[in-house]
């Protein structure tokens, strides 16, 4: 199993549509178990924030057990713009 920043990028972005994503391998020697990760999505839309991270876990079920950390910060298009704006 590929679990680089990369590819998961890659996936979030394509199984959520994603307007922007951003994935850092956080382990101190970059060895792939704990990532953290921007997702950018008008998925999101109408969702609480612990629907919105259930979402990401579930398009990731088969590398999550791989992981040891995984933080996501999940955002809408409108709230991903306000940020920027600050």
């Amino acid at each position: 199993m590929d679990l680089s920043a990369n590819f998961l990028r890659e996936k979030l972005q394509r199984e959520l549509e994603a307007e922007h994503v951003e994935v850092e391998d956080t382990t101190l020697n970059r060895c792939a178990s704990s990532f953290r990760v921007l997702v950018v999505s008008s998925k999101f839309e109408g969702k609480l924030l612990l629907q919105r991270h259930r979402l990401v876990n579930s398009f990731l079920a088969e590398e999550l057990p791989h992981i040891h950390a995984f933080e996501q910060k999940t955002l809408t298009p409108e709230q991903w713009n306000r940020e920027r704006q600050k």
